[in-house]
This record gives C-alpha cells, sequence and structure tokens, in this order.
C-alpha cells in the first residue's frame, strides 16, 4: 500500500485524486480540505460537485480536514492549490510533513512578491523536507481530458534522479504517462509561462484573427519563454518538450482551457473584472504575467508579448491596440 496525500480540493487536485486511486486499488489517497464544511460537502456528496460534477470517489480515497491524518506517515505528498495560496497552505502544514515524505507541486506559477518558482517557496517554509526530495509535475494537462479516461504524458522534474524515479513508479499509469527531467527550473518556467500565451492566443481568437495569428503568437510565446528561462537558468532543450511547447499547444489549442478562455472573453470585449468574478476556477496566467514582468523588467529580458498582455490585463490597453503595438515594431532576424 502506498500512501498519498493531495492537498487542495481544485480541479486538479480532485483529478489527481481519483485517477491514482482508481488506477491503483492499493493506493490510499488523502485529500487535504481547506475546512471541516468543506469536508463534509465532499464526504456527503460523494464527489466534488463545485469543480468536477458526475465523478465519485472512489474507496481509498479518504476526505479530511485533519493535517495529521492526511501527513503522518505519507510516502508522497502532492499540492495543487492556486500559486496565490501556495506559500499560506504550506505555512499550515508545515510542522506535519514527514521528513521521508516526496514533496510534489503540481501547482504552475510564480509568487508575484518574491517571483520565486514554487519549488523555491517550499524550500523556504518547509523545514524539514531535504531539497532532493523536492519535485515538480507539469505537461500538458488538461484535467478534464483526464478525468475523462483520456491519455497524456506528463514530465516530473527534480535535481535528483532518485526521486524522479520513485515518483515515476507511484504515479505512471495506462491514462499518465511520466518522463523524467532534472531542469526543474525549466519544467516550472514553462509550465507557468505558457498561461501567459495561452492568453495572448485567446485575444487574437476573440478578435477573429484566424489561425496564422494564432499559430505565430505560439510560436513566438515560446520564443519568449525560451529566452526568459535561459535567463533564469533553464535548459533551452526543455522548452521542445512536454513540459514546454507540448503543454504549450495544449493550453492555447484547447476551449477547456481557463486561460484561453479569459483570453478569448478579453478580445470580445468583456472586462478583467467581469470575467475573473465569473469564473469558478482560478486562471493563473493573470498573476503569472505580473509576476514575469516584474522580473523581466528587473533582469533587462526583452519580453513583448508578455508585456502586451499585461497592458491589456493591468493599463486598460484594449486588445486591439495592443496587437497593433506588436505588429508595428521595429523590423528584426528571427530569433
Amino acid at each position: 500500500m502506498t500512501k498519498i496525500a493531495v492537498i487542495g480540493a481544485t480541479t486538479w487536485g480532485t483529478t489527481l485524486s481519483i485517477v491514482n486511486a482508481t488506477s491503483n486499488k492499493d493506493n490510499e489517497i488523502y485529500l487535504l480540505t481547506r475546512s471541516p464544511y468543506e469536508t463534509e460537502k465532499l464526504v456527503n456528496d460523494n464527489q466534488n460537485s463545485k469543480f468536477l460534477p458526475g465523478y465519485p470517489f472512489p474507496s481509498n480515497i479518504h476526505i479530511t480536514h485533519s493535517n495529521s491524518e492526511a501527513l503522518n506517515n505519507t510516502e508522497l505528498i502532492i499540492i495543487a492549490v492556486p500559486s496565490m495560496n501556495f506559500r499560506e497552505n504550506l505555512k499550515s502544514i508545515n510542522d506535519y510533513v514527514p521528513s521521508t515524505s516526496i514533496f510534489l507541486s503540481a501547482t504552475k506559477g510564480i509568487e508575484i512578491s518574491s517571483g520565486l518558482r514554487m519549488t523555491e517557496i517550499i524550500k523556504e517554509e518547509l523545514t524539514n523536507i531535504s531539497d532532493h526530495n523536492i519535485c515538480v509535475l507539469s505537461g500538458p494537462n488538461l484535467a478534464k481530458e483526464i478525468i475523462e479516461g483520456k491519455p497524456c504524458s506528463s514530465v516530473v522534474a527534480s535535481t535528483d534522479e532518485t526521486t524522479i524515479k520513485n515518483v515515476q513508479k507511484i504515479l505512471n499509469s495506462e491514462l499518465i504517462r511520466l518522463y523524467g527531467n532534472t531542469d526543474i527550473v525549466g519544467v516550472e518556467i514553462a509550465g507557468a509561462m505558457k498561461n501567459i500565451t495561452a492568453i495572448a492566443s485567446g485575444i487574437s481568437e476573440g478578435l477573429n484573427f484566424g489561425d496564422n495569428a494564432k499559430s505565430s503568437l505560439i510560436t513566438r510565446g515560446l520564443a519568449e519563454m525560451t529566452r526568459f528561462g535561459i535567463s533564469m537558468g533553464a535548459n533551452e532543450s526543455t522548452f521542445s518538450g512536454l513540459a514546454g511547447i507540448g503543454d504549450l499547444i495544449a493550453t492555447c489549442s484547447s476551449s477547456k482551457s481557463r486561460n484561453t478562455q479569459l483570453g478569448i472573453r478579453l478580445g470580445q470585449g468583456e472586462s478583467i473584472e467581469d470575467i475573473q468574478s465569473s469564473m469558478v476556477n482560478v486562471a493563473e496566467g493573470v498573476s503569472t504575467t505580473q509576476a514575469v514582468m516584474k522580473i523581466a523588467k528587473s533582469m533587462k529580458v526583452n519580453m513583448p508579448l508578455t508585456e502586451a498582455v499585461y497592458q491589456v490585463l493591468f493599463e486598460n490597453i484594449k486588445p486591439i491596440d495592443a496587437y497593433k503595438s506588436l505588429m508595428n515594431r521595429s523590423i528584426k532576424l528571427e530569433n
């Protein structure tokens, strides 16, 4: 039996719980909620009615708001909460995390205030965990498709190859094929930044600009995230893999992507405030755009696409005007 704790009854956290409970009946999954009320609702409904209605919990999933019950003697801990709540969640569990546990981040984002990646926040907040036991999950992981039983491939990244292999053994299944990568910096940056390009791609779709424009934005978005990643110490090859172009294609092409949907609605003239207030899930690309722009300015990295998205989100620039500013930039060689 393998005990796995999942922190966060989000769409992604619930999906990972159900998939891993179903793929291996010997797994005991503990889904850690925020409150007694949330626990009671999930137990009584026997499903996550808010995020994933219609998908009942297998019998080997245990819903709890008790940190000790969920985390005691846990072999693998997965955290799947929005990046804006990431540090707060870690603070609340610090005293309960076993030193022998592998800690896996399934959150794609960058903290605005510090500019830190999620695994860097883990290192700051979890005093009992060795750096070797910290890792991240990324790739083209549209939760709705996975919960429907459609196959995908993902990447688990860590600086320690033994940790990678252990996570692969626990989570690899007929539904999710896990590859390993030791470039934890590149995998996290790619997972976060693809959401910025997805917003841009969605805006283009909302403006009815067609497939040529979308393809151009995806390609230039890949160049931009690669340039940014290299400046942060990532390996260039990571961005041509599953965590890079793989996730980028899925996110920018799918109607299931909340960041793409947010972009489409922006392109159609809705305000960011109205869009966010109507969304059940968090579109991580909004906060990531803030964080990346802050870092890019301090490091003097040229990020025209990110800057255009930032202007639409935070400076009340109309999408059509942001598009014109990109198209009217001085001509240059492609790189």
